[in-house]
């Protein structure tokens, strides 16, 4: 072995599929991740941040899996049914094809409180479609991320029976298992015929008695009842420009992150899935962050969800209420504030990348973007049609309050280092942005607000950011003040009216961006050298990269911001899903997988090249005609 370890790391990766080999199943209020070969490796309940059932995709070992493929040779295809979020895979082999297709069904609240039904089920329906195939069930549940081994129970035809932290886990299945590995798992292999068809499902239930699903033709119903919910959903999407398929695949998959009790979103349903392989950069992702917030509201109400967004802004203002006046950077689908973070050395971690973390310990940093997020997107509900109440109103003015306090402090800055505060030119001018709307908002008569007192910190703010945020040498905006280090963040500054995207400054630091952070169109947050605190190791950023693309648009290179869209549209996976980053030497996902933030980037690119082409680019943009667009102009 090599004496930095790196052939022990190959060895252990052998053992795991690549991280965008994965497909994402779910029901809007856990998710489960089924890699190409038919394991259910991941599945957290019963919610996005719940601990773990199976957890093979962080210990191949010992984490446990929920597995149905063909025991011999085998190619595989797959994809979504059209429109849905029901996975397909295909198995061809050398006696015949299967088809197995899985699923979390879907019901509203109402439905939910009104019936029987458990909580959560995963069904899995498998399908002979030509000559005879040999298949093997495994079936290993080890609750609370591995740490429990149940026993099962068999109940004859109401299936096999566990507990997992007071909720019963119950497997029903039409194909024969026995039970195996001292009764904690279950096995079985039989032969499925073409025109065969055959079920399993997985239900928990905690909270009441439920009434265990029935299978046969009852399950092809659930199948097809979800597969109806999803095609309708994604037949409300207004979308209709040259991108839909990949749109409404990003819509699909946002829509599986959205917890419908409380309208959160999360960043991703998993935790420490490597920015590196064998790396340490592993980080919970399982929660709702404030830094995309107006985005998150452009791409649901632009996109026609309108529901979606409402209950999204309902979320945020409960939340932040919670911690007013002052505002965290995430929080849990409830709006919970304080979210530790913990360490669980029994797993091996994805390809032995360790450790494996639980909890965030990022709620306890300042970042003043949040600030700017969170009363952009309020601005953006109003612009929709959304009305403000008293509460709201009081809730806004102190955020706003805080910000003329704050902003002259560093902080942590958007990407969460751990090497201390600094300056961040990115902060500074998002507390511009909240300034700038909240008197904006004042001046449309939607809230009142100490508006000379804001005007007052909003035109302090520009002075310092153009003075101090600007490095005249290099020709761009840099990372920090007084600095000169490039950073991917700097791109969204025409994308929250900041400044102009055909400003020479900011044209000029869209240049600056690419000559250092760039390559091939993939985008890496900031530069090489940068100490985070952490070691370095990491891929380019997926949302940097689609920042990037709407960057280059508003600067009126909608060539050039075409191009590059549609060269990243190729790395994403076999099903349309994007990771939080990309590796430029192989083009493998990285980190957490599925990444809400790239979906919602991508979504926020694919609309902004359709306005910047109409309105004639490239060339020359469209000048600004309304006080609304004279006042992001330097």
């Amino acid at each position: 072995m090599s004496p930095d370890g790196s052939s022990a790391r190959l060895t252990r990766a052998a053992r795991y599929p690549p991280i965008g080999d994965y497909a994402l199943i779910g029901d809007c209020r856990g998710a489960g991740l089924v890699s190409g070969e038919g394991s259910l490796d991941w599945l957290c309940l019963p919610r996005f941040d719940g601990p773990s059932v199976f957890a093979a995709l962080l210990d191949a070992g010992s984490g446990g899996r929920f597995r149905i493929r063909p025991t011999g040779e085998f190619g595989t295809g797959r994809r979504y049914l059209p429109e849905t979020n029901v996975l397909e895979t295909v198995f061809r082999c050398p006696t015949g094809t299967l088809a197995l297709r899985d699923l979390m069904p879907v019901a509203s609240e109402e439905e939910k409180r009104a019936s029987l039904a458990p909580e959560q089920e995963i069904l899995r329906e498998v399908e002979g479609l030509t000559g005879e195939v040999e298949i093997e069930v495994l079936y290993e549940p080890r609750p609370d991320y591995g740490r429990v081994r149940p026993a099962l129970e068999q109940r004859g035809k109401q299936g096999l029976r566990c507990e997992a932290k007071g909720a019963a886990l119950v497997l029903r299945s039409e194909l024969p298992l026995g039970l195996t590995g001292g009764g904690r798992s279950a096995r079985g292999v039989v032969r499925l015929r073409a025109g065969e068809r055959k079920y399993l499902s997985l239900t928990y239930s905690k909270e009441a008695p439920a009434v265990i699903p029935v299978l046969g033709e009852a399950a092809r119903g659930r199948l097809e009842r979800t597969a109806r919910w999803w095609r309708e959903w994604a037949n409300r999407c207004a979308y209709a420009g040259p991108y839909r398929e990949a749109v409404v695949r990003s819509a699909l998959a946002l829509k599986l992150m959205i917890y419908a009790p409380s309208g959160a979103i999360v960043a991703a349903p998993t935790t420490s899935l490597p920015e590196a392989l064998g790396g340490v950069r592993n980080w919970d992702y399982r929660y709702c962050w404030l830094r995309d917030a107006s985005s998150t509201l452009r791409a649901l109400s632009t996109l026609g969800y309108g529901e979606e967004a409402e209950a999204f802004h309902g979320w945020m203002l409960h939340a932040t209420r919670l911690t007013w006046p002052e505002l965290q950077i995430l929080y849990n689908v409830f709006g919970e504030a304080r979210l530790p973070e913990r360490e669980l050395p029994h797993l091996e971690g994805y390809a032995g990348s360790r450790p494996v973390r639980v909890g965030n310990d990022a709620y306890g940093q300042l970042q003043l973007d949040v600030y700017g997020e969170v009363v952009d997107a309020a601005a953006r509900f109003v612009d929709c049609g959304g009305r403000l109440d008293r509460d709201t109103n009081r809730m806004l003015s102190g955020l706003g309050r805080t910000v003329c306090r704050r902003w002259r402090e560093p902080d942590e800055g958007i990407w969460e280092g751990r090497s201390g505060r600094f300056h961040h030119t990115h902060s500074k001018a998002l507390c511009w942005v909240a300034l700038d709307r909240l008197i904006k908002m004042h001046e449309a008569g939607r809230l009142r607000v100490p508006v000379e007192l804001f005007r007052a910190n909003r035109d302090e703010i520009r002075a310092e950011v153009e003075a101090r945020g600007y490095n005249e040498r290099i020709g761009s905006y840099t990372r920090t003040f007084d600095g000169d280090e490039m950073d991917a963040s700097l791109l969204t500054l025409p994308l929250y009216g900041y400044v102009e995207g055909t400003h020479p400054r900011m044209r000029s630091t869209c240049a600056r961006i690419h000559e250092r952070l760039a390559r091939d169109g993939l985008v890496y947050r900031y530069e090489t050298g940068t100490d985070d605190g952490l070691p370095p190791g990491e891929g380019a950023f997926g949302i940097c990269s689609f920042w990037a693309v709407e960057c280059l648009a508003r600067g009126g290179n909608v060539g050039a911001a075409t191009r590059t869209f549609e060269r990243l549209l190729s790395y994403a996976n076999d099903v349309g899903l994007f990771a939080e980053e990309i590796d430029p030497d192989s083009g493998a996902a990285l980190g957490n997988f599925p990444q809400a933030f790239t979906h919602i980037g991508l979504v926020n690119a694919a609309l902004t090249l359709d306005e910047w082409r109409e309105r004639g680019a490239p060339g020359a943009g469209k000048q600004p005609t309304t006080e609304e667009e004279r006042h992001r102009r330097i």
